[in-house]
């Protein structure tokens, strides 16, 4: 059963994700709601809470999330026109108008690049404008992390400094305020081909699924991600998950997230390594090119420079491999 527990609304401050302090029997508790599935909260409102990630303790998860608002949340009647389900047959299941559209699969024009982890969008997109102003970079929100797409100030800020063109969510994953796929390749299609953007950035919101096993972790989306640019015939590069400081050996130097997926990647892709990193033997199927990596620029950017608790002056090299496929992201390698 879920974890749900009852309380009112002691705090409530505005935003696009709702962020409040509730009361519940053993006291006041941080949480969010997500506006575009409950609507506003406000302070008295007698609300329903999951409280499944605090209780496990989850770093990127560890508040309680509003389940249903009591008070002013028995009233919605969904998006009106609307017929694909997201998160269907749960208790959240709402409809939205899909973004893929009846025509013949076109040849995109663009490129795709695939992230394993949400912290690697900012520096790539700022290295790819840095590189080459102008470009027109959508984000295509997928599984892995938060579904939600509400769940991300990096984007908000990525798209108040127009690093970002547009924001759409895929799969699962609901709420993107430039429109909502059913698949993430449909996404990629109608970014590239619609939209026209000349990179579509695909990987998981905030936080990450892990099971510290080989194959149960949200990183493994990267390996849909790149086989949908490979098979809609566009240049595809994967963005390694690197570490110099990782207390975790396995993600040490290149992440076995990133290994796993390239040994198992049916056709090669292009993957960006960062100065000083040499190609490793066991990854001599893919076509590895080195990129830029400016770390001093970037800090001063004021863009996020976390990864894990970590800031980037304690681990350099996740920057530096991000910072070096937004550089050869924007570079010529058809």
């Amino acid at each position: 059963m879920l974890s749900l527990r009852r309380g009112r609304v002691v705090a409530a401050v505005a935003g696009p994700e709702q962020s409040l302090v509730v009361e519940l029997a053993d006291g006041p508790h941080p949480a969010i709601a997500d506006l575009g599935l409950v609507g506003e909260c406000r302070e008295g409102d007698e609300v329903v809470v999951n409280v499944s990630g605090r209780e496990l303790g989850l770093g990127s998860g560890g508040f309680d999330v509003v389940h249903v608002n009591l008070t002013r949340g028995l009233t919605g009647d969904g998006e009106p026109g609307a017929r694909v389900m997201k998160l269907n047959y749960a208790s959240l299941q709402h409809a939205v108008q899909a973004l893929e559209a009846d025509r013949p699969v076109r040849p995109p024009t663009g490129r795709v690049v695939v992230i394993g982890l949400h912290g690697q969008l900012a520096p790539v997109a700022w290295a790819v404008d840095q590189a080459r102003p102008g470009l027109r970079v959508g984000y295509v929100q997928t599984a892995g992390g938060a579904l939600p797409g509400s769940r991300s100030e990096v984007v908000r800020e990525l798209r108040a400094r127009a690093l970002l063109a547009a924001h759409v969510t895929a799969a699962p994953c609901y709420g993107g305020p430039d429109g909502e796929a059913v698949t993430t390749i449909g996404a990629i299609d109608h970014g590239l081909s619609e939209l026209g953007w000349d990179l579509a950035v695909c990987g998981p919101g905030p936080g990450i699924i892990g099971s510290a096993s080989t194959l149960g972790h949200g990183g493994m989306e990267a390996l849909d991600s790149a086989h949908a640019g490979r098979c809609l015939g566009a240049p595809t590069l994967i963005v390694p998950r690197m570490s110099s400081s990782d207390p975790r050996p396995r993600h040490r130097g290149i992440s076995h997230h990133t290994r796993t997926v390239l040994e198992l990647l049916l056709v090669p892709v292009t993957v960006a390594l960062p100065p000083g990193v040499e190609v490793p033997d066991w990854g001599r199927a893919h076509d590895w090119r080195g990129g830029a990596a400016e770390l001093e620029a970037y800090a001063r950017s004021g863009l996020p420079a976390t990864t894990m608790g970590r800031r980037l002056e304690a681990d350099p090299l996740f920057f530096a491999a991000a910072l070096a496929a937004g550089s050869v992201a924007a570079a010529s390698w058809d």
